[in-house]
């Protein structure tokens, strides 16, 4: 029992100093260009000495003022170095505690142990940036799993005993799901990570462009047009292939190693090459269970398995939703459902999809813009009509994908519904987990027999709304009474 307070080891001040460095660079970026392009580097180089010496000092005195104790089912945090704050965090109100461990922390033997509680105010939650691997897995033991006052009476060799049995259970007892190395660069290599590595290294040029001399520029801008077009099409397509290497590196990197691992009460997750990750989600939070084929992975048999989860920090993945395994093949979902969430189910051969009458409602909502640009063109620019009509002709296409791609299915107390934007994306919701159910219907729609229905879960934020239009009413009557008679 950790009743001692405890400060964290001197390895945080090395992470506060970073985290002020990335939240100050972006902000003083600006100024700094001007400072350069002025010739006042000498007055750049004195702010950012007195401002690196500010953050140092102020990182040492956060963390002499920093001190954490675990006691009675209780974290309680003391910090502030002018105003004093005391946090105390109760263990039946934490929902999750995941143990992370980047570079710096694999140097020193550390963690990061990151407490997400109840409710969606991120600033209820905590976390100790840098502690020792043994005090942040006892936290986690202790805040978890473990009775305190049971362990009290307990001698040393007794803990012992039955720490080494806790090892080896998970790997006797309970089932496991990993990546294949194949897997991960499938992954990376059809991930939407190659644009984001691209939108990167064109805002790093765009800024590192500004600090290049003119006549520097210009020499290295002539002599690219003197390699001649064949020259900079194989000049261009290097680049791209390089950006593309570095994002499925990036992949491999994030989910190296990925296991996901069912306990009684939460699904485990290890992740990572260079910063390691462990994140555990109650299976209490879980409101609903989903798999995202891309555009890329459709064709090649492949999706992406996630859950919605309720409550949580809405910036932790970047996402509404968590990723709990980031590639299988889709003739495997049924096996990983059956060993890792049971508790749903998953069938594609059952569904009842959309009337053909509902269809000019798809085309309409996903070709209308394209529409109007294509009468705009032909009205003022009408040799340039080919360009809108291409992308009309696309949006009809993906129009009828969508129709074709929107259903349902119920099993017992499970519905599962699929839909589209451009990837596909099938939801399997238990029915207790609906928060909310309405079928809608505006005029057209009466005349046609034809409803709307929206069923509201909960998500990292407040809520998400499945929603799928124009089916025939009476599926949505069917659908309404199944949720209305449910027994509570």
């Amino acid at each position: 029992m950790m009743s001692e307070p405890k400060r964290l080891h001197p390895a945080a001040v090395i992470f506060n100093i970073i985290q002020a460095i990335k939240q100050s660079v972006l902000g003083l970026l600006p100024l700094a260009i001007v400072i350069i392009s002025n010739g006042a580097l000498i007055y750049l180089v004195i702010g950012a000495v007195v401002l690196l010496a500010l953050g140092i000092l102020f990182s040492v005195l956060s963390w002499m003022r920093f001190t954490y104790r675990v006691e009675d089912d209780q974290l309680l945090i003391e910090k502030g170095i002018l105003i004093r704050k005391n946090r105390t965090i109760s263990k039946h109100r934490i929902q999750s505690i995941d143990l992370t461990q980047n570079i710096i922390h694999r140097i020193f033997g550390l963690t990061k142990v990151q407490i997400e509680t109840a409710g969606n105010d991120p600033s209820t939650d905590a976390a100790l940036s840098a502690v020792s691997m043994e005090d942040g897995k006892r936290v986690h033991d202790q805040l978890k799993y473990k009775k305190q006052e049971a362990e009290g009476s307990e001698d040393e060799a007794d803990q012992a005993s039955q720490e080494e049995v806790e090892k080896e259970q998970p790997v006797k007892d309970y089932p496991q799901q990993k990546i294949t190395l194949k897997t991960l660069l499938v992954a990376g290599s059809t991930s939407a990570g190659f644009g984001i590595v691209l939108g990167i290294f064109g805002l790093a040029f765009s800024q590192v462009e500004s600090l290049i001399p003119d006549h520097v520029y210009n020499d290295a801008a002539n002599w690219v047009i003197s390699l001649g077009m064949q020259l900079m099409i194989i000049f261009a397509v290097i680049t791209i292939f390089v950006l593309w290497l570095l994002s499925i590196l990036q992949t491999v990197l994030k989910y190296w190693n990925f296991t996901i691992t069912r306990y009684d009460k939460e699904l485990f997750i290890t992740r990572g090459l260079l910063e390691k990750k462990q994140s555990t989600i109650p299976l209490n939070r879980i409101q609903a269970v989903g798999f995202k084929e891309s555009i890329i992975h459709q064709p090649l048999g492949f999706v992406t398995v996630y859950v919605e989860i309720a409550s949580g920090e809405a910036t932790q993945n970047q996402e509404m939703y968590t990723v709990i395994f980031p590639l299988i093949r889709k003739s495997q979902i049924t096996e990983f459902l059956a060993a890792l969430l049971p508790e749903y189910h998953y069938s594609d051969e059952k569904m009842t999809r959309l009337p053909k009458k509902a269809l000019p409602y798809y085309l309409f909502r996903s070709a209308i813009i394209p529409l109007i640009a294509t009468v705009v063109v032909g009205i003022f620019f009408l040799k340039f009509i080919w360009i809108p009509a291409i992308f009309f002709v696309l949006a009809c296409l993906l129009g009828v994908a969508i129709h074709r791609t929107c259903g349902y299915h119920i099993d017992n107390r499970q519905i599962m519904v699929q839909n589209r934007t451009i990837g596909k994306d099938t939801v399997l919701i238990q029915q207790r987990r609906i928060q909310a159910f309405q079928r809608k219907q505006h005029i057209l729609h009466r005349k046609q027999a034809l409803a709307t229905i929206d069923m509201a879960v909960l998500n990292k934020i407040s809520g998400r709304h499945v929603v799928v239009k124009e089916m025939n009413v009476e599926n949505s009557n069917a659908i309404a009474d199944w949720y209305s008679y449910r027994k509570e």
